[in-house]
């Protein structure tokens, strides 16, 4: 059986659009992949604030500790 051109040219271009289509699919997932990088980076940078301000805070309370009583509670 002898295919005619337009025909070949057709099931050559329902392949391809087959192909997009199929490529097209993953998209939402990359989208959403994108956002929860974008998510992770944020609070990477939240967690570094976090941290800094327990460690300032345990630094202020090792100071605190280290005062004479009188001082720490505020008379002196």
């Amino acid at each position: 059986m002898k295919k005619d051109y337009q025909t070949i040219l057709l099931e050559v271009i329902r392949d391809q659009n087959k192909a997009i289509l199929e490529g097209l699919q993953d998209v939402p997932k990359r989208l959403e992949f994108n956002e929860l990088r974008s998510d992770v980076a944020e609070l990477k940078q939240d967690m570094k604030v976090v941290k800094a301000a327990v460690t300032a805070t345990t630094r202020d309370l090792e100071q605190h500790k280290s005062l004479p009583a009188h001082v720490a509670h505020g008379r002196a």
